[in-house]
């Protein structure tokens, strides 16, 4: 072959070759495959403004996502902060706007608008605000950047608002919710009362001012200062003290007093007064610092708020919700303004309550003032019947601002009023026998037929225990010296030697069982029941000691009534409850004591009131069963030597009622803890009739 031939030949083969390994190019997009990207990358980026718009990202939105005409009308002022502004002043606290693609397809194509149907919804400190809107992007290019913008206005922030429209928010307090007891007896209710003020240029005599302060039972600096004001005019009404309706001496007094005002006023009332003020607590005006971590719920600097007691605990629950208007007021002069958003308050909750008022009245009027307190519970059910911390406070004191003066005498006062003792807990001594007795019968450490000889008032278990020793107080019980006996004298040393025989691990199980060491399940925070500081019991003279309620036990009054449920009611502890509104009663604890064990226990409980040392309990109209207590301080600073006495009883022919009180400082009574066991037997009586 000629070489010319045959290198044209190669040439074409070359080609050929290179040509098989080109890529094939792209096939066109056709113009459906071309409209489903367009629609995608519309949705996609109405998606992704819906996201910032969730989480509040304004300035993300203007920058990234606005078009250009809506930039060129609103601007960044407009955009960013008006929004952030109305938020705030709705108290804004979430905001959930969603869209919902239609069924079937929609053709977007760039040169028309693309429609999205979303749903605007935020929480505010009124409650939810919620509309529908139609979000529009346009296909515009942005500095060479071809995409989809948001065409806004500011009816996305609310609808009907224009741009210069200035918003007021006006907010209406709602009406508060009451507490009632289980018979529907008023413990913290509204009511009528008179605001008692006066007008300074009808009021400028040391005379009016002394006749006043002596009506409202205040210092004469108080009337001053709330003269002495920055916004007080001598025209102006200058409010003083908020004196309920019903007390109509105290008006009658202010009223004689020249230069005097009242005008009416809402009063929150309590009408058991101290009986019931460390449950139920107080409302008072809000302080700085809980407005500043409220202020988004809707509270202002003139709102009262629950300070104390279940008036805190429940707060969001009676406080309500408040109503909200937001106002439009137009930038056109003579423009009238437009309502934009309107709903009326909410009412608080009427929460009704398992307490019986008249028995909470009856037991801490039986206490006297003196330093303890006391619970009872429904042993069926686990109701909290009473709930007494004494000596106590008047909490309509409270309500409109206590003075200075007037607190720190109570915060003085010796036996400390303020101090809410059934919160606290207490070495519980021999009240706590009938529950060690259970944890003995259940682990078989106690056979209640056995008896045990106990010589003299001293004992302990080999010498080295040094110079610590068991005492009981009665040494002229008759041996063999068994359960029965036992619990009916009070007997230390036979519980010191059964607590022994228990053992410290199961000790520790059993008294974990009826709920030790857990947190209290109340709606109040209560000071959990301790076996000991660390837990554990360290010696067997410790071991001892706890068993009969010394030692480091301490034990919350309301517990320790609780504790005697399942002696009563076939083993079971209920979680203290205190709304009515519960259907069934909660389990905390169960199988605790069988029935026969129980049943001993219920025996030797009534043989206390009638053969032991609790006769002030031994009364003819009630069959009283119970066990006393009598518990020595000698671990804390300044209490060595002082003794608190208890009493848990209730009715063993109708046992409706366990009732719990610890009287602190018993020492210089006669009788002991006796002397607790007749105010519950009148308490007892009392409630029967």
């Amino acid at each position: 072959m000629d070489k010319k031939l045959l290198g044209i030949f190669a040439f074409i083969v070359l080609i050929i070759l290179l040509a098989g390994c080109q890529e094939e190019p792209e096939e066109e997009a056709t113009p459906d495959e071309a409209k489903a990207e367009e629609t995608s990358q519309a949705e996609a980026r109405a998606q992704q403004y819906i996201e910032l718009w969730n989480n509040q990202g304004f300035s993300k939105m203007y920058g990234s996502f606005l078009n250009q005409g809506s930039k060129d009308v609103y601007g960044s002022q407009s955009f960013v902060a008006w929004q952030e502004e109305i938020y705030e002043q709705l108290g804004v606290s979430d905001v959930n706007v969603t869209y919902t693609p239609p069924e079937e397809a929609v053709d977007y194509t760039t040169d028309m608008p693309a429609d999205f149907d979303i749903h605007v919804e935020m929480e505010t400190m009124s409650g939810p605000i919620e509309f529908d809107q139609t979000l529009t992007l346009l296909y515009e290019t942005h500095q060479e950047m071809e995409d989809w913008f948001v065409e806004w206005n500011p009816t996305y922030i609310l609808p009907r608002l224009e741009m210069g429209d200035e918003v007021e928010v006006r907010l209406t307090e709602p009406k508060r919710g009451e507490l009632v007891d289980r018979n529907d007896k008023p413990i913290a209710v509204n009511s009528d009362a008179m605001m008692v003020g006066v007008v300074p240029q009808n009021f400028d005599t040391p005379e009016q001012k002394e006749k006043l302060a002596r009506a409202l039972e205040i210092d004469v600096s108080e009337i001053e200062a709330a003269m002495n004001k920055s916004w007080v005019q001598p025209h102006y009404f200058v409010p003083i003290k908020q004196v309920p309706s019903s007390d109509q001496l105290t008006l009658d007094r202010v009223f004689a007093v020249p230069g005097t005002k009242q005008e009416p006023s809402a009063f929150r009332e309590y009408p058991y007064g101290e009986a019931l003020a460390h449950l139920s607590g107080y409302i008072g005006p809000i302080t700085g610092e809980q407005l500043e971590k409220l202020e988004d719920q809707g509270y202002g600097p003139n709102d009262m708020i629950g300070r104390q007691g279940l008036e805190r605990a429940l707060e969001d629950r009676l406080r309500g919700k408040p109503g909200m208007q937001v106002i439009a007021h137009k930038a056109a002069a003579g423009a009238e303004p437009i309502t934009l958003y309107e709903n009326e308050a909410g009412e608080g909750e009427v929460i009704k309550l398992t307490i019986d008022a008249e028995l909470q009245k009856s037991i801490f009027e039986s206490m006297a003032g003196e330093p303890g307190a006391s619970a009872a519970v429904d042993p069926e059910t686990g109701e909290t019947l009473a709930l007494v911390s004494s000596p106590s406070y008047n909490p309509n004191e409270f309500v409109k601002g206590i003075t200075g003066s007037r607190y720190q005498e109570l915060n003085d006062a010796k036996n400390k009023p303020l101090y809410n003792r059934f919160a606290a807990s207490y070495s519980p001594g021999s009240a706590i026998k009938p529950v060690t007795a259970a944890i003995g019968l259940e682990t078989g450490a106690i056979d209640p037929e056995e008896g045990v000889n106990i010589e003299g008032k001293r004992w302990q278990l080999n010498g080295s225990w040094g110079g610590f020793h068991i005492t009981r107080l009665h040494d002229d019980v008759e041996n063999p010296v068994d359960l029965h006996k036992a619990l009916v004298y009070s007997d230390n040393i036979y519980f010191a030697q059964k607590g022994l025989d228990i053992g410290r691990e199961d000790m520790i199980e059993g008294f974990k069982d009826f709920g030790f060491t857990e947190d209290i399940p109340f709606v109040l925070n209560l000071q959990p029941s301790q076996i000991t500081n660390n837990g554990s019991l360290g010696s067997d003279g410790q071991t001892a000691d706890t068993a009969y309620g010394q030692g480091q036990m301490l034990v919350n009054i309301l517990h320790l009534a609780a504790m005697y449920e399942p002696l009563l009611n076939g083993g079971t502890m209920y979680e203290a409850s205190i709304f009515l509104e519960e259907d069934e009663p909660t389990v905390w604890k169960e199988n605790l004591v069988s029935d026969d064990h129980a049943e001993l226990l219920q025996t030797a409980m009534r043989s206390a009131i009638t053969d032991g040392y609790a006769k002030s309990a031994n009364i003819g109209e009630v069959a009283i069963a119970g066990k006393t207590g009598t518990a020595e301080l000698k671990m804390r600073t300044g209490d060595a030597g002082k003794e608190h006495g208890y009493f848990v009883g209730y009715d063993s022919e109708n046992p409706d009622a366990i009732i719990a009180m610890m009287i602190e400082g018993i020492e210089d009574e006669s009788n002991g803890s006796d002397y607790v066991a007749g105010k519950v037997a009148g308490v007892l009586k009392a409630h029967k009739e």
